[in-house]
């Protein structure tokens, strides 16, 4: 009965009332009850970090804020008032408002994670927060010297428009009817439609929330012709306008959507407030449940494109090298596994267990901005006369899988290390040959394939079986000696590239411009981290981890492991930054090569103190694993 009662308040709890039953049910099993005694101040205005969104059951509280050291108030909120929402979606989850209670008050608390599910599955849902947003922008113009410095702190409203409108335009003739009108938006999923006149001329804009407001709720005439219920005049905004800018001109006329223009005026995208609340800063959470929400690759590609400008905001604003990897590699493996997803559809049932292994850079969770595919199928093993249908199967599932990552923007491996070769689709038993010769025989081949294959983890399916051959990979390895010395033989023959004079040794391209190429030094911290890792059977991949393990065991003291660990999310950060800027600021293609000439001081010096560290590793490591085999 008590779960009745709290699901009966609930619906009646804007906007959760908008919410399906079932979802209603789910929020009120994870309400909290708490009690807040009268006169007591239990939220800080940008002091409290909020891990929930409160509802009010009963009692009274103030919600205020200080402007010029006096305290001004926002709302009395009362039973069914909602708190806490806006803060978590557009202040990084630092509160806006300070909250004292009158009286004694009775309140739910709901985790923000749970917040977040029904932000990213429900529209209308963060839509209400999205409005109440601009209207307490537009009622508290002090708020600015919160939200809106935070939000320009991180580059928001410091983009620009076309970095995040949305390109695809879709419109029709102002006489067809309101039904036809709501079916092509229900078919093309959109939530705007752009109304032209006879001499095709973009005229108003038909909106979900025109349907609702001048059709459904007042049985107008679906047969109607969809102009007479547009909203007229359309209004625009320049391509080049900052975010800033958009926002207030929708602020000004209270609306959702904004049309973008060139400088003929010519209608280019539409911009909701919805992209503004997934362009905002570091809401890579968010672009992550858009990702989940997809339902084609089209989709899916058009949402993947936006992660660029996301790292860039965030390393604009001091995110730590390590961070961004991880966001990247969250991005990556949500992606995957909605492209797996989509594939299974595709090509039916897995007929046994497998796993879509991912090995080389995404293995290592240390992607960039600049990335290919490194992936193979690994399934379990079948009976001989089963042994090519099974094949066949995962060969055509592990097509689709790459041919749509190709699509989305994860490039074909020139190397053609993917799961659509037939030689990276195998069963668990040829897997375990293919790991026992690469130890056993050493040679050039095969001391590549470990590089890049020894660094692998699950990107999806049955982690069991990777476990089994990791198990494998540790105990072929056992003490032999052998395989670590030709690993870090072949790992020496790659020197830091400095000079004799201690300068930043440089390549040149056809334009004679000095240049280096910054994966290959962080390719020797790699390696070593990898050798140590497997010598110690370390399972973790991730090269920062595998070098915390290693100063864990004491296999590196505290100080090398300090200066290594610097050294290699130096010179991320270093790459990650070059490869936002080519993307996101000049439109280029990513790639590896920076000119140090165009470097800060500060930058050259940490780059050359990290090779002076990577030369030290290295010296560690020739006397460890190489020094009876005279290499110098």
């Amino acid at each position: 009965m008590k779960e009745d009662a709290t699901i009966n308040f609930l619906s009646k709890v804007k906007p959760f009332h908008i919410l399906p039953d079932q979802e209603i049910r789910k929020a009120a099993q994870n309400l909290i009850q708490r009690n807040i005694l009268s006169d007591v101040i239990f939220i800080h205005k940008e002091k409290t970090i909020l891990d929930n969104v409160y509802i009010l059951f009963s009692g009274k509280l103030e919600q205020y804020i200080q402007e010029n050291g006096e305290k001004k108030l926002v709302k009395i909120l009362e039973s069914k008032d909602l708190f806490g929402g806006i803060s978590i979606l557009f202040n990084r989850n630092i509160s806006l408002f300070s909250v004292k209670a009158l009286e004694q008050s009775s309140l739910y608390s709901l985790s923000r994670d749970l917040f977040l599910y029904y932000c990213s599955r429900h529209p209308e849902f963060v839509q209400y927060f999205c409005s109440l947003y601009f209207e307490q922008l537009d009622k508290h113009p002090n708020l600015t010297t919160s939200t809106l410095e935070t939000a320009a702190s991180q580059n928001f409203l410091n983009l620009s428009l076309q970095d995040i409108f949305s390109r695809e335009v879709v419109s029709c003739n102002e006489n067809i009817s309101i039904q036809k009108a709501a079916g092509l938006m229900s078919e093309k999923q959109i939530s705007s439609l752009l109304i032209k006149d006879s001499q095709g001329k973009g005229t108003g804009l038909v909106t979900d929330n025109d349907l609702r407001r001048k059709v459904v709720s007042t049985n107008f005439p679906v047969y109607n012709p969809v102009g007479d219920i547009a909203s007229r005049p359309l209004v625009t905004q320049p391509v080049q306008s900052l975010v800033f800018e958009g926002i207030l001109q929708m602020m000004k006329h209270r609306i959702r959507h904004l049309v973008i223009t060139d400088e003929s005026e010519k209608v280019l995208g539409i911009v909701t407030d919805r992209d503004l609340l997934l362009a905002h800063g570091s809401s890579a959470v968010f672009l992550m449940q858009e990702i989940q929400q997809t339902k084609s690759i089209h989709e899916l590609e058009t949402k993947t494109r936006q992660l660029p400008v996301l790292i860039k905001s965030l390393l604009d604003n001091g995110a730590k090298a390590g961070n961004i990897n991880r966001i990247i590699t969250e991005v990556s493996d949500t992606v995957l596994k909605k492209i797996i997803g989509f594939a299974l559809k595709e090509a039916g049932e897995q007929p046994v267990p497998f796993v879509f292994m991912i090995m080389g850079s995404e293995g290592r969770k240390e992607q960039t901005l600049k990335t290919d595919q490194d992936n193979a199928i690994l399934y379990e093993d079948v009976d001989a006369d089963r042994s090519e249908e099974i094949q066949n199967y995962f060969l055509q599932l592990g097509d689709i899988i790459c041919t749509w990552l190709d699509q989305v923007g994860y490039s074909y491996c020139r190397f053609d290390i993917m799961a659509q070769n037939p030689k990276w689709c195998q069963p668990l038993s040829v897997w375990k040959r293919y790991f026992w010769e690469w130890i056993h025989n050493a040679e050039p081949k095969d001391l590549l394939f470990s590089s890049i294959f020894f660094d692998f983890r699950t990107g999806y399916g049955d982690r069991l079986l990777i476990d089994e051959l990791r198990s494998y990979l540790f105990q072929t390895l056992g003490d032999w000696q052998g395989f670590f010395r030709h690993l870090a033989e072949n790992a020496l023959r790659f020197k830091p590239p400095l000079d004799i004079f201690g300068n930043i040794a440089l390549k040149y391209d056809k334009d004679k411009k000095g240049f280096l190429d910054i994966k290959q030094p962080m390719q020797m911290l790699v390696d070593f981290a990898r050798i140590y890792a497997l010598r110690h059977k370390i399972s973790e991949t991730n090269t920062m981890d595998r070098l915390e393990k290693l100063r864990d065991l004491e296999v590196l003291d505290k100080h090398d492991h300090g200066e290594l660990a610097h050294a290699y999310s130096f010179m991320m950060h270093v790459r990650l930054c070059h490869q936002a800027e080519l993307l996101v600021d000049e439109g280029r293609d990513a790639d590896n090569l920076i000119l140090p000439g165009e470097l800060t001081y500060i930058n050259r010096q940490g780059l050359k103190e990290a090779f002076k560290r990577i030369r030290t590793a290295q010296g560690r490591m020739r006397m460890d694993l190489t020094h009876d085999i005279g290499i110098t």
